[in-house]
């Protein structure tokens, strides 16, 4: 998979969102992993700055147990942001086609996400997305570099949620991931 830059993702993802108004952010990854625990990190700087029409839900490694809260929340989209593998700089975040993910690919999750994805889709109505952030597979924390990259793309996330969801329009300043 090719590196996006931060400018690139917030086309592709402004496209992705088109009009919805509701968006939910659904969060997976195992938190006791160095290199699974980055989609519920980025999930609760999402949930810290308090957007509009966006609500956050933390799957851990089970993204399908959510679809019963999600279909309360009637969202018109929904974000799975979870770590991925995509041979980028780690820090990367990046938006995952489904046909892009190899099937029976080991990951931490019961089932596989493309497989989730469908299901999400087809049982809520809305269409959903696939948001990588790529980690360090070299260590157990992202250096300078990563946590830079990873920051520029969060702020591109939020402001794209606030634009879309009649939030506040401006630009976040700053995301505490020092933990990431």
């Amino acid at each position: 998979m090719k590196q996006v830059s931060p400018l690139a993702f917030d086309r592709l993802l402004r496209q992705r969102l088109g009009t919805a108004q509701r968006i939910a952010i659904v969060s997976i990854g195992d938190e006791n992993s160095a290199v699974d625990r980055f989609g519920m990190e980025a999930a609760r700087e999402i949930e810290r700055q308090h957007l509009s029409g966006v609500r956050v839900f933390f799957a851990g490694t089970v993204p399908e147990s959510m679809t019963g809260p999600l279909r309360e929340f009637h969202p018109d989209h929904i974000l799975l942001v979870d770590a991925a593998d995509m041979g980028n700089p780690p820090g990367t975040v990046a938006i995952i086609d489904p046909e892009r993910i190899p099937a029976g690919h080991f990951s931490t999750h019961a089932l596989p996400l493309s497989a989730v994805m469908e299901f999400i889709e087809k049982d809520t109505g809305a269409n959903v997305t696939l948001v990588g952030i790529q980690p360090d597979l070299s260590r157990d924390e992202l250096g300078p570099d990563g946590r830079d990259l990873l920051h520029r793309n969060l702020v591109e996330l939020v402001g794209v949620l606030r634009e879309r969801c009649g939030g506040w329009g401006g630009v976040v300043d700053r995301f505490f991931i020092c933990d990431l």
